[in-house]
């Protein structure tokens, strides 16, 4: 049987593609002696024809490059993609901002260190966007007496 024939015939009980049948050089003879099936799986008992394991693709640069990125590499000028707004819309930043703030505002009016009548009033200057940051919100706050040091 040729050589060719017999790889054909052992990546068919493999399972697998012919490139990945490798045969013994020590016992060629043996494989070109082969007349049947039967002979070929044989030579696979005996492992004179084995299969080649497959070549798996490497996560080793993935892997690197994820670790880069978390430490705020690559992510120069060449890197970024998307105007500023498409890679943090307005929408969000406005939330990341507001939330925070209301919610300190809330804290303040439950705990009974400023009256309903303020925590309406700042809300809706919160909402007007002059106010950033909680503690400028604080600051704001005591600088009108609204919320003094001892409530």
């Amino acid at each position: 049987m040729k050589m060719e024939t017999a790889k054909r015939i052992a990546a068919e009980e493999f399972k697998s593609g012919i490139s990945r049948v490798w045969v013994d050089t020590n016992s060629v003879g043996e494989v070109l002696e082969c007349a049947t099936k039967e002979d070929i799986r044989q030579l696979i008992r005996r492992n004179i024809i084995q299969i080649k394991q497959k070549k798996g693709n490497s996560n080793w640069r993935l892997k690197k490059r994820i670790g880069q990125l978390s430490k705020e590499r690559r992510r120069g000028p060449g890197s970024i993609k998307g105007t500023k707004y498409a890679r943090f819309p307005r929408k969000a930043r406005w939330i990341k901002t507001i939330r925070p703030l209301r919610e300190e505002l809330k804290t303040l009016k439950t705990s009974g260190k400023i009256d309903p009548k303020a925590y309406r009033k700042y809300y809706r200057v919160i909402k007007g966007g002059s106010i950033r940051s909680r503690a400028q919100l604080r600051t704001q706050l005591k600088s009108a007496g609204v919320l003094g040091e001892g409530k």
